[in-house]
């Protein structure tokens, strides 16, 4: 077929055989070939010398104009101008540069981002002139052909068709390119129809509804100044205190007109307060680019990309930069789950299951109506890992919180007999998957071992925070969700209650050595009807709040690293929704405000004590006093740093204060009343507990000493052995 007839219909799967500078036959010179469509007259130019080389032939009636220079020989560089529309401009060809349309840069598996989308780079001239641009990269090896359409080329898929490669990557080098310009790819099926125009998978940035379109960017131009946080030792994150605030970009707080604030509005006005109330980590939920907001992020498809509604990535990466420095460590969500079916995103990406697996038992979720990834597929695992890398290495995030994992690891999740396929030995867990987590695993902590890994995992699927060299799956800690579903059912309960349900209380203790823990109270807990944290809460207004106050303290003396959403620190009254900010104004009222000063107080008191955070995740850290005083709905309890450190919590769960309560301790001496819920500071009725307490000789719940206290009602009581 004539090669103009393919490159009007968008066809050409190897424009550089026809276009730019070639021999002419016989060694009859050279020709200059070039594509315009719609163009009225082009002239070339030799770009060193900017001698004019004469005006273009056409020679196809659809854009396709040739120059026949018989005298010459050497390869030389050019430029073209061209008339459309009765106006001039001048470009350079992008055909005269193929051996940029065929190179790879220097990647891995695993960091395929710095070989695939947009990047910016070089090309030599013959006369050795460094040329700047952009060379596009995107796989789509079942297509018949791909365009880079774009601002540049007035999104005319005919302007800019890419080569095709055996590798099924097509390539594209534009030359005097800019960052900031916008860009999307045009692809056509292997019947050669087109589809939906798609962003870049590897984008770096995307604009919101309705363009969707991918924008060029340099990510050279940001400094960081978070040297000396890249530089510290990190230890062993598991004998770390870990207090993670979770967070919703866009409604923690907004302006006035309702807009969120934007990455640099965040960083000034969260980190103080973070600081103030002693959070040592915040967690995003999903910031990597989602078309639609109701989906919290949780529909990705700028895997690569943070979300531009809150900036840009420089934006994101001052905000993790003013993190840093301020000691704040940053989690990300990141979703390999699923992805939605947008079109412009991955679903049928080149008109067939290229990410996607083909069969719907597989490949699609019924619960999210969204694609799940083939991990099969190398081309598919080496592209996810890949997006979990540039979070770590360009935008310096210390930790990825892995969404939904159980829905990756089991064939049956979620979906009824007869609608899922086992695996090759007739079970339900996914192989694939398995071993996609841990190669995700082992990458992460290979190459960023300063860096962790969180999974929200929701069944007993064993050694999920194991490493896999022990046959688990690597991840660094796993969210406890049974200690979070089952503590909530009791607390929701009337106090009058509970004493049939004792054990949803201290039921994960008889595990909580099993993974290493985070204790969550997340988003997902606030939503759907569920209501808030505080409406778990029975009783009056003054009820509520002190059971409130009585589980927080439970919650951070409880081990396990420990995770709250936003609003919950100071008992929000709403449920959460993304389109409001949270109730600041509840923070008028002392009873919200003694909520704040509690958890301040708790993140202190966590943060600073080893016994309370050291050996979270070894049971040498822990000891009953006594867990079956189901009567009185009390439970007691030590917590040990392995130094000697030795600090003793008692919960009292009921309405009823206990002036004579008598509890065993490991050791004797005297012990100091250091957290009391039942504060007036905290908005509680000052039941006075005492300040200083010495032990008594006398034997109590196997132990060789024990104490005599007065327990508040609906309150706990932390003590410290001085």
């Amino acid at each position: 077929m004539h090669p103009a007839t393919e490159l009007s219909n968008a066809r050409h799967a190897r424009p550089f055989d026809d276009l730019g500078l070639h021999s002419r036959p016989e060694g009859k010179g050279l020709v200059i070939r070039a594509w315009f469509p719609q163009a009225e007259r082009i002239e070339a130019t030799e770009l060193k010398s900017g001698k004019a080389l004469g005006v273009l032939d056409r020679v196809d009636a659809a854009g396709l104009f040739e120059l026949h220079l018989p005298r010459r020989r050497k390869r030389f560089s050019y430029r073209l101008t061209i008339t459309l529309d009765g106006h001039t401009f001048t470009l350079l060809d992008a055909y005269q540069f193929p051996e940029r349309a065929h190179e790879d840069f220097f990647c891995t598996s695993e960091t395929l981002y710095h070989n695939m989308g947009a990047c910016l780079c070089q090309a030599t001239t013959p006369e050795g002139q460094a040329i700047e641009g952009v060379r596009f990269a995107v796989y789509a090896p079942n297509a018949r052909a791909v365009s880079v359409i774009g601002d540049f080329n007035q999104w005319d898929g005919r302007r800019h068709p890419m080569m095709s490669s055996h590798d099924g990557i097509w390539r594209l080098f534009i030359p005097d390119l800019q960052p900031g310009s916008a860009y999307k790819f045009e692809l056509k099926n292997a019947s050669g129809d087109v589809l939906p125009h798609k962003q870049d998978p590897y984008g770096d940035w995307h604009a919101q509804h309705p363009s969707f379109h991918s924008v060029v960017w340099d990510h050279e131009d940001y400094t960081w100044a978070d040297q000396e946080w890249q530089q510290r030792e990190v230890g062993d994150r598991r004998r770390q205190p870990m207090s993670i605030y979770e967070l919703h970009a866009g409604s923690w707080r907004m302006h006035e007109d309702g807009t969120p604030l934007n990455y640099r509005e965040l960083a000034v006005q969260l980190i103080p307060y973070l600081q103030d109330m002693g959070y040592t980590h915040v967690e995003l939920m999903p910031i990597s680019e989602y078309p639609f907001d109701g989906s919290w992020g949780y529909q990705p498809v700028g895997l690569f990309a943070p979300s531009s509604r809150f900036g840009t990535p420089d934006d994101f990466k001052y905000f993790v930069d003013q993190c840093h420095q301020a000691g704040i460590a940053v989690i990300v969500d990141w979703v390999p789950a699923h992805f939605p079916a947008d079109p412009h995103g991955l679903a049928k990406f080149d008109g067939t299951a290229l990410y996607e697996y083909e069969d719907p038992r597989r490949g699609w979720h019924p619960d999210w109506n969204s694609f799940i990834y083939d991990y099969g597929r190398t081309t598919v695992t080496d592209f996810l890992i890949s997006s979990a890398m540039v979070w770590l290495e360009r935008y310096h995030v210390d930790g990825i919180r892995v969404d939904a994992v159980a829905s990756m690891l089991y064939l049956d999740y979620s979906r009824e007999e007869g609608d899922w396929v086992p695996n090759v030995d007739g079970g339900n867990e996914n192989y694939e998957a398995i071993a996609f987590v841990k190669r995700f695993n082992e990458a992460v902590y290979g190459r960023f071992p300063k860096c962790f890994t969180v999974a929200e995992e929701s069944t007993s699927f064993p050694g999920v925070s194991k490493p896999t060299y022990l046959g688990g799956l690597g991840f660094g800690f796993k969210w406890n969700m049974g200690w979070m579903h089952d503590t909530l059912e009791y607390v929701r309960k009337d106090p009058v209650y509970r004493q049939h349900h004792h054990g949803e209380l201290t039921f994960s203790l008889i595990y909580a050595f099993d993974e290493n823990f985070v204790l969550p109270l997340s988003h997902d807990e606030v939503v759907h009807g569920k209501g808030t944290i505080l409406d778990r809460m029975p009783g009056d207004e003054w009820q509520q709040m002190a059971n409130l106050r009585t589980y927080y303290a439970f919650m951070y003396t409880h081990p396990g690293k420990k995770l709250n959403f936003m609003g919950n620190e100071f008992g929000a009254t709403q449920e959460w929704s993304h389109q409001r900010p949270l109730d600041w104004w509840l923070l008028d009222y002392p009873r919200h405000r003694g909520c704040q000063q509690l958890v301040r107080d708790l993140n202190r008191l966590y943060t600073t004590l080893p016994a309370l955070h050291r050996l979270d995740h070894e049971p040498e850290g822990f000891r009953w006093i006594n867990y079956d005083d189901a009567g009185s709905s009390v439970i007691s309890f030590c917590r040990m740093d392995g130094e000697g450190g030795l600090v003793v919590v008692v919960s009292n769960f009921t309405p009823m204060p206990h002036e004579h309560y008598r509890i065993g301790v490991p050791e004797g001496g005297q012990y100091e009343v250091i957290l009391n819920t039942d504060s007036e500071y905290y908005w509680g009725s000052n039941f006075d507990a005492g300040q200083y307490l010495h032990s008594l000789d006398d034997p109590q719940d196997g132990l060789p000493c024990s104490l005599e206290l007065r327990l508040p009602p609906l309150g706990t009581v932390i003590l410290k052995r001085n």
